[in-house]
């Protein structure tokens, strides 16, 4: 359901928590929906919040989670802290019986991620996750392919998502050089992967992972000082779907590749592949391709009924703004819809037992999401 086709019931005040992203997605985007409206923003600087606040004719800065949450106007918060904070973050908000939007990864593990949806589950709450590729154009338009069978059946699929945002060894030390904060390729990339996988394929029944860094060292924003990095910037990973398909999986945040993006699945029907060529914004720029055994691959046209009613310089808000109609509805219904922490836990269980292929160099079973949640 879109939002100008949904009956309007009355804004929603919600807090955009983490101002990163928050900034430059989640404030425009929440802005720009005819169902909510920003009341809040928190940064740890009080300072820079109240100078964001000022600047998007915010009412309240806050550098304290407890105090926005006091806030009567405050119905819902979007997170989009680093994800060492989501866990805690996450949990004050349902706690306090406000309904959430939490980043990707969700959090620093499966058990936490269990623990927020069953606290939303028992306060009947919206917590709905930002995987906004479910919502792209292009994507649409592959899953209906795939549904309607284009391929045949599977025989291989392909994954590569190539990106250079960690690029370049003068990029300052973070939390992003800290596995135990969240960061790596896996969590930021691989997250959405293993989402998109779980949506267009269904569910996986192993893993067999192998993780690298380039770029072991990066300089102390501060003080210069190397400091070790810890996390993956390179992921080869190889799945076997429930269906027994394979599927093999190339991420790496270091490289510079001509073709950024791209899902090819091979069946004994026929060849689909998704792709985009734009490193710099990885909502916009999917094309469809298509071939039957035989013939030569072609470009498949997109609906225009799948294309997003208004573009923004900043694709991801394209894509956030469908994620965000879901949150609406999920709001406004009191059911849940998709994508919710549902969907985020099953990506962060391959991402857990992803690392646990790595450690141990082995095939690692992945359990059924009924039987785990």
């Amino acid at each position: 359901m879109t939002a100008g086709s949904r009956k309007q019931q009355g804004e929603i005040g919600i807090a955009v928590v983490g101002t990163g992203f928050g900034k430059k997605v989640h404030i425009p985007g929440l802005k720009a929906h005819p169902r909510t409206k920003v009341v809040a923003v928190y940064n740890r600087d009080l300072d820079k919040a109240k100078e964001i606040a000022e600047s998007n004719d915010i009412p309240h800065a806050c550098d304290n989670l407890t105090d926005i949450l006091q806030l009567p106007e405050v119905k819902a918060v979007a997170i989009s802290t680093p994800p060492f904070l989501h866990y805690e973050m996450a949990k004050q908000v349902l706690e306090a019986g406000k309904h959430v939007f939490l980043e990707k990864p969700v959090t620093l593990n499966v058990a936490e991620a269990k623990e927020l949806y069953h606290i939303a589950q028992e306060k009947s709450l919206a917590a709905t996750v930002d995987f906004e590729f479910r919502f792209v154009p292009g994507w649409l338009l592959f899953c209906e392919l795939l549904a309607q069978n284009y391929v045949g059946k599977k025989r291989l699929i392909t994954i590569n998502w190539f990106g250079s945002s960690r690029a370049n060894p003068e990029r300052p030390w973070n939390w992003y050089s800290q596995k135990e904060k969240g960061g790596g390729a896996l969590g930021s990339l691989g997250s959405h992967t293993f989402d998109y996988i779980h949506w267009l394929f269904g569910e996986v029944s192993r893993v067999n992972a192998h993780f690298t860094t380039a770029i072991p060292q990066r300089p102390d924003a501060t003080t210069g000082e190397m400091k070790p990095v810890n996390t993956d910037d390179t992921c080869a990973l190889m799945l076997e779907l429930a269906d027994g398909t394979p599927c093999q999986i190339s991420i790496s945040a270091v490289i510079f590749a001509p073709r950024t993006h791209a899902i090819e699945v091979y069946g004994d029907e026929g060849t689909l592949i998704l792709a985009s060529e734009n490193q710099k914004d990885y909502v916009h720029g999917f094309r469809v391709w298509g071939s039957k055994v035989g013939k030569p691959i072609a470009e498949i046209e997109i609906p225009n009924r799948l294309t997003f009613p208004k573009n923004y310089a900043d694709g991801r808000i394209s894509g956030f703004l469908r994620v965000l109609d879901q949150w609406v509805e999920a709001i406004d219904s009191g059911e849940s819809t998709t994508p919710s922490l549902r969907e985020g836990i099953y990506s962060q269980l391959l991402m857990d037992k992803s690392h646990e292929s790595n450690e141990t160099s082995n095939w690692v079973n992945i359990p059924k999401l009924d039987t785990f949640i």
